[in-house]
């Protein structure tokens, strides 16, 4: 039995990835060797053929070049239509218990230590008696809990966790707040501090609020809009300071045109586009080794003409085609949640730095090695 610690969230995107990214990394100064698992996977990519994994499973083998194999870190899959076989008995849940032990348990005999991710809030996967109470009750493992910054929220939603964890029989043996503005930092930290002390919890964490985390690439809206590059895919990874609806005219836009900015417009306002493209290389022509960084999404019925595209492709400016009005395109963008990948190094070491830097990991080495010691 290797020390462990199950990571899980009051809810989805509060930040588990992001908190074990810090946790992993942390963690090497003091084990050699680091296994990772996560149990019970919902976005799912193919990693040949017949394998399909969980992304933030990529996400930990490739940044962390962890010699696990992928079916025993990703051993069940929630995929389309789960749901519908596990009510029709074609899956039972002494199958997914037993494929979620033995993965655990090949991974654990190659490690010092293990770290386990789980899915949304606690109680994703009840549907097959397998949600996040229940797998690190199997595994034997105490609980971590993610949540957004707040007090009274946020305490909310963690004594939800915990009537599941207590039922189960699950230690919630610390708390991580995920988001907390600078401007709030003591008096959270005070709050929650004390909010916890009722139930004997420590807060192991205060993350502070890390604008860059929250920005999406070009790879990014190329997934939300199941759609590919038009142009600059070497700039798959380029993040913008700020995202810009046009639908002014372009006397209004060119004074308001600045670096790193992506422009959402309609395929049909060329002028926009030579507007940005003028700026673009008169940056160029005062300093040839300078970029203005633009971006472009093109709504509308029709994609840009072969012309505009040809200019784009000129510049290396990154744009895609979405088949969706402007106003569409905003809403999906403004509700869309990005999930860090492998590819985007920039987040990956900013999110490594903002966590490791503001966990107390030393706390957290001490919980997971008490199941060796109380054995």
């Amino acid at each position: 039995m290797k020390p462990a610690i199950y990571i899980a969230a009051t809810n989805q995107h509060e930040g588990k990835t992001t908190a074990c990214l810090g946790i992993l990394s942390g963690l090497k100064k003091h084990y050699k060797k680091i296994g990772f698992i996560k149990p019970v996977g919902q976005e799912h990519v193919m990693v040949n053929e017949t394998t399909s994994v969980d992304k933030d499973v990529i996400l930990f083998k490739e940044c962390f070049h962890l010699k696990g194999q992928y079916e025993e870190m990703s051993p069940i899959i929630f995929k389309s239509g789960f749901t519908r076989d596990y009510l029709d008995g074609k899956v039972s849940t002494p199958y997914l218990e037993e494929k979620i032990i033995k993965a655990y348990e090949a991974q654990e005999k190659k490690c010092d230590c293990m770290i386990v991710e789980g899915t949304g809030h606690v109680g994703v996967g009840s549907i097959a008696d397998i949600n996040n109470a229940k797998v690190a009750s199997l595994l034997g493992l105490e609980m971590v809990v993610v949540t957004s910054a707040g007090v009274g929220s946020s305490f909310d939603l963690l004594a939800l966790t915990k009537t599941m964890c207590d039922q189960y029989k699950v230690n919630i043996a610390g708390v991580i707040l995920n988001r907390v503005l600078d401007h709030k930092r003591e008096m959270v930290i005070d709050y929650m501090s004390r909010a916890l002390k009722q139930w004997d919890i420590p807060l192991l964490g205060c993350i502070p609020y890390d604008r860059f985390l929250t920005i999406p690439t070009m790879q990014d809206f190329e997934t939300l809009f199941k759609t590919h590059l038009i142009s600059g895919e070497n700039h798959r990874m380029r993040h913008f300071e700020t995202s810009r609806l046009v639908a002014t005219s372009v006397e209004m836009y060119e004074k308001l045109i600045i670096p790193s900015q992506l422009v959402i417009t309609p395929s049909s306002r060329e002028d926009i586009v030579f507007a940005t493209l003028k700026a673009h290389w008169n940056t160029k022509i005062k300093h040839p080794e300078a970029d203005l960084k633009s971006g472009f999404i093109f709504t509308g019925s029709s994609p840009p003409t072969e012309h505009i595209v040809s200019q784009i492709r000129k510049a290396d400016i990154p744009a895609l085609y979405c088949a969706r009005s402007s106003f569409s395109a905003m809403k999906m963008i403004s509700g869309f949640t990005a999930k860090i990948t492998f590819e985007d190094e920039q987040k990956v070491h900013e999110a490594i730095s903002v966590m490791e830097n503001h966990i107390d990991l030393e706390r957290l080495c001490h919980i997971m090695e008490r199941r060796v010691h109380s054995r």
